[in-house]
């Protein structure tokens, strides 16, 4: 059931899953359970008046209905919606805005664009569907601004994770949004030739000095407290330097995860969730494989 999380003013959460329970592994699993709920993902809104900005639009319709539906209680009456990136559990729900603005990265574009028959007809990583896929309307190349009432938000292109990422920045709360740039407990790669790429970009977010992180996929106890400290950006980094130190051959491959992140975990700026073990092993996979 997914819960709404007050994170700091005038933001607020929808998360879902992570609940701790085992998924056991079936015929019936999809990428929705398959890591989405089973690590648990947040949507986010930033409002003020009548506005608001929605920042993923979760991993079905109806929980993005929802979204609307609780933001209109709250004297919402116009929506843009914000897209972090084109992974399916980001884009599920737009469908319930498409009478609204929906802003991306033109990679986000293109990618979406690329494989739009193959999502729709539950092809692409395998059902459900998304049908109709909502491509966005508007596409973000450099670093810009959108105004939510009295709110400046900030649009943050950059790649991490996903070679199309688009991060927001609220500057006068120095509150970072990550979407899947920083995960709790480690990153998920899709692309192991840029995990170097990935490691100057997370300086950047670096020099930003946040105040507060709040990543889609992460603890709802730490989100619903206010979010992640600079740490999270620390042990990101830590962990991708340790893939590529993995694929250079100056790191035993069968590291283990608690192993690897012994600092960020003791020192509590990330958390240990066993779901990210299957995570953790696949990224190993891919790594040395190239």
């Amino acid at each position: 059931m997914m819960r709404i999380l007050e994170p700091a003013p005038q933001v607020l959460a929808f998360y879902d899953g992570r609940t701790g329970a085992a998924h056991p592994a079936s015929a019936e699993m999809t990428w929705v359970e398959d890591g989405a709920l089973s690590l648990g993902i947040a949507s986010y809104a930033i409002y003020d008046g009548d506005q608001a900005l929605v920042y993923d639009t979760h991993v079905s319709v109806d929980r993005a209905r929802t979204i609307r539906r609780t933001l209109e209680e709250r004297g919402v009456t116009r929506f843009t919606v914000v897209l972090s990136h084109w992974h399916l559990d980001h884009v599920a729900g737009t469908e319930a805005f498409a009478d609204c603005e929906v802003a991306a990265t033109g990679r986000t574009l293109e990618h979406l664009t690329h494989h739009r028959k193959e999502i729709e007809a539950g092809t692409f990583e395998g059902p459900p569907a998304i049908k109709p896929l909502i491509l966005p309307t508007r596409t973000i190349e450099t670093p810009g601004s959108l105004q939510v009432g009295r709110l400046e938000v900030e649009l943050i292109p950059t790649e991490i994770h996903s070679n199309d990422a688009l991060l927001l920045w609220l500057p006068e709360q120095r509150l970072l949004f990550a979407g899947d740039a920083l995960e709790d407990t480690v990153t998920y790669v899709g692309d192991p030739d840029r995990l170097k790429t990935h490691l100057i970009n997370l300086a950047r977010l670096r020099e930003m000095k946040p105040l507060s992180i709040l990543p889609n996929h992460g603890d709802p106890v730490r989100i619903a407290a206010g979010g992640y400290g600079e740490g999270l950006i620390d042990a990101t980094e830590q962990y991708v330097e340790a893939l590529v130190e993995t694929r250079e051959g100056r790191q035993p491959p069968e590291a283990e995860l608690r192993h690897l992140l012994s600092k960020p975990l003791d020192a509590g700026w990330i958390t240990y969730f066993e779901p990210y073990e299957a995570i953790h092993r696949g990224n190993l996979e891919l790594v040395v494989k190239g």
